[in-house]
């Protein structure tokens, strides 16, 4: 049966720390998911930030040309909105409908290209919200629709505040913290309490996966899962490591030769839109600067590309960075010489980082990390004399693609947008200032 539809799941601040990554994180209905699916490895998003984030995937070009420089709800604004892949399908007749989390639109609401809107959470817990929101997506999924649709059905799990209790994840002593943290009492505890979360996401996931095969949207769907960027701890989420780039993307689809496999080809964000075009037997704006993973899917190609680059300009405060990553290294340009405290989300990692003096040393303006001997990411090699032709050659690459990209940081300091609101470098966290109001 061809394909007809296309429903992109998308959770919040999830990285790959699920179960079909090898994690022992108890999401079962993703895990049973990705059994029918393609597993990306090695995919990565544009910046690991919510907004530029899912701007690259949904837009197909950066964060920086997308004009999504920044946090959507902080004033930052699409400058092409038509770009979206909602309006381009729309536009070839499709059905669009957003039920739960976006995090492109806020100011100008009327951009948004869904006919149908369910993201009501007033006076609701996140729990409460996502319950709410996956209720409207099997509502949405159980409706008679004449004509093809889109779906975009997001969670806000497993976004912080996490959920907490006293329940089976309670007991973190046996739990191992995330990779670039240290195991202690306060790391375990807070994963423990991320388990929970992203277990409540699990759930409701599951539960909109089994609407898609009980209507029979598995047998003419493309189901597109993914996330944001990397879970919220330190030295992940809002860092252009792959702790911070890597994300899960999944992909399933009638007739898919490549079911139940994983796959290892490096993967951006921005490869998501011109698949969904070829699989859909569509012509691709001109505008995507992706690549069809078609070829990886059928087995023709091995990869369709040799690097991805990412980026990361404004969170809560301003951090310029850009990265390219390539299989065997990752170089990443920082531009600015201090670390915001305040691009960190509060936890009780965060606090007892802070107690030990993290945040405080300078930041180097080239970092280089060789892969396949440190696949941790722990150990900068950009001053070994060994690295020195890696490093120029990675250096020029990154260049060559901000040229071609029009990379507002090849004229400097990046200016916030008139109406928006950014954290000073002063700034602890992100919710309290101060605050420069632009």
């Amino acid at each position: 049966m061809p394909i007809r539809n296309v429903i992109y799941i998308h959770a919040h601040d999830m990285g790959r720390y699920i179960s079909p990554y090898g994690y022992a994180i108890p999401t079962p209905h993703l895990e049973a998911f990705s059994r029918q699916a393609t597993l990306f490895r090695q995919a990565y998003c544009c910046g690991p930030t919510c907004s530029p984030s899912r701007a690259g995937l949904l837009t197909g070009v950066t964060p920086h040309e997308s004009g999504m420089l920044g946090l959507a709800h902080r004033g930052f604004n699409f400058t092409h909105p038509e770009y979206h892949l909602g309006h381009y399908l729309k536009g070839r007749g499709f059905e669009t409908a957003l039920c739960g989390i976006q995090h492109e639109f806020h100011d100008h609401m009327e951009q948004m290209p869904y006919e149908h809107v369910r993201t009501e959470s007033a006076g609701r817990d996140h729990e409460g919200m996502d319950r709410t929101w996956m209720r409207a997506a099997k509502d949405f999924l159980g409706q008679s629709h004449e004509r093809p649709f889109f779906l975009s059905y997001g969670v806000f799990y497993p976004h912080r505040p996490f959920a907490r209790g006293d329940d089976a994840f309670s007991d973190a002593d046996g739990l191992q913290p995330p990779a670039p943290l240290p195991d202690v009492e306060a790391v375990r505890s807070d994963m423990a309490d991320y388990h929970r979360t992203v277990n409540l996401a699990d759930a409701c996931m599951g539960e909109v996966f089994e609407a898609i095969r009980s209507h029979g949207h598995d047998k003419d769907s493309l189901i597109i899962v993914t996330t944001d960027h990397g879970i919220a701890f330190p030295k992940m989420k809002c860092n252009l490591t792959a702790h911070g780039t890597g994300v899960t993307l999944m992909m399933s689809y009638p007739g898919n030769p490549c079911a139940g496999r994983s796959v290892n080809a490096l993967t951006s964000h921005l490869d998501v839109y011109p698949t969904i075009c070829d699989l859909l037997g569509l012509e691709p704006p001109g505008h995507l600067q992706g690549h069809s993973l078609r070829p990886v899917l059928e087995g023709t190609q091995g990869e369709v590309r040799s690097e991805v680059f990412s980026e990361v300009t404004f969170h809560a405060a301003y951090e310029p960075m850009r990265s390219i990553r390539t299989a065997r290294h990752n170089l990443i340009c920082h531009y600015e010489s201090k670390y915001p405290l305040s691009n960190c989300d509060d936890s009780p990692s965060k606090d007892y980082m802070l107690e030990y003096g993290w945040g405080q040393q300078r930041v180097k303006a080239v970092e280089l990390y060789d892969l396949v001997n440190d696949p941790n990411e722990a150990n900068d090699v950009s001053d070994s004399v060994e690295y020195r032709l890696v490093r120029d050659e990675l250096m020029q690459r990154l260049q060559a693609w901000m040229t071609q990209t029009s990379d507002p940081l090849l004229d400097g300091p990046v200016p916030a947008p008139p109406g928006s609101t950014v954290n000073t470098p002063e700034s602890v966290t992100p919710s309290a200032g101060p605050f420069l109001q632009t």
